[in-house]
């Protein structure tokens, strides 16, 4: 059962009320687009189009009041996102996400070296928030494709989606992990728990596949994340290996060191190659989609690690995880 998330301000406690038919659809008003009402708000909206809420018809998806309430906020995300990237040459874009810093200081890094198991176990709730639809953002811009680009990024999808095996689907295995590190493997399970920066990146996934306009984004934050993953998923494992993790915990990880390895040079050279190649004018557009996804990944890692280092839980509350660990 999905169920709404609980408010975090009166722009998401409103809309809440508005999709269970109990009051008027809010004003944006002037919030803060990577504050926790905003983002957990757009995120809501969003899920509409996902597997929506049990509680709330359908009919809400394409409701012509919602929808302008939604561009309200995606406009203030997108301008925030805008003004905090830079955008410099694709080639160089592209090829400071191989460069490895050492010695390294993110989360993976922190993992692997000092981290415990309650803060590899908070890292896998952070990560629920789109591993339960891993790749499902991505589907949209494929009809916005065309030639060796589409099928390039199909082929990627495949992958993605368990080459037609539903034990295999990237979701799937994210399920396992989480069930077999003990934590409750139900769909957005842990969305209560998980603060703004997570929730961001996947709005920004959703933002970019909804839009015709943006596919040249949403193809930059892809290839920023296959080129990004498989050394980070060769330091988790490393770090639930030295935590002593159980191995359906690994297969997660163990999977995308495989995958995206190959999945990084399609999507440099198949996808944004060809793309580009017939419309040049969106590269742009795909060097944001790096940036951004950039800037959303580095303001988690600073969440999470400022949170480690002080000795603090990087969630909200850890109630609907304790539940499930002692239930």
């Amino acid at each position: 059962m999905t169920k709404l998330p609980e408010p975090r301000g009166p722009l998401s406690a409103n809309l809440n009320e508005a999709l269970l038919g109990r009051g008027a659809l809010p004003s944006p008003g002037d919030l803060d687009p990577f504050g926790e009402d905003a983002t957990i708000a757009l995120h809501t909206m969003y899920e509409l189009h996902y597997a929506g809420f049990d509680e709330v018809d359908g009919a809400w998806e394409w409701d012509p009041d919602l929808l302008r309430l939604r561009a309200a906020l995606e406009k203030d995300f997108l301008d925030a996102l805008r003004k905090g990237v830079t955008t410099p040459p694709l080639e160089e874009a592209l090829d400071a996400l191989l460069v490895e810093v050492v010695p390294g200081d993110g989360v993976s890094h922190h993992l692997r070296d000092h981290g415990d198991r309650e803060q590899m176990c908070e890292c896998f709730a952070h990560r629920s928030v789109y591993h339960h639809k891993e790749a499902d953002p991505h589907a949209w811009v494929i009809p916005r494709l065309r030639g060796k680009a589409k099928a390039a990024l199909v082929a990627v999808e495949y992958d993605e989606f368990g080459g037609g095996r539903e034990d295999r689907m990237h979701s799937r295995l994210y399920a396992d992990l989480l069930a077999a590190a003990g934590m409750s493997a139900e769909y957005l399970h842990h969305l209560d728990d998980v603060p703004a920066p997570a929730i961001a990146i996947v709005n920004m996934m959703s933002l970019f596949g909804l839009h015709r306009s943006l596919r040249g984004a949403l193809v930059g934050h892809f290839a920023a994340a296959e080129i990004t993953t498989a050394p980070s998923a060769a330091r988790m494992l490393q770090a639930l290996d030295r935590l002593d993790f159980p191995p359906a915990c690994k297969l997660f990880f163990s999977e995308h060191v495989e995958a995206d390895a190959v999945h990084e040079q399609i999507m440099r050279r198949d996808v944004i190659g060809d793309l580009l190649a017939r419309e040049p004018d969106l590269t742009a557009d795909v060097v944001f989609g790096i940036q951004a996804t950039e800037l959303l990944e580095a303001r988690l890692a600073d969440h999470l690690l400022s949170s480690w280092r002080s000795g603090s839980t990087s969630l909200r509350t850890r109630r609907r995880w304790l539940v499930s660990q002692n239930g």
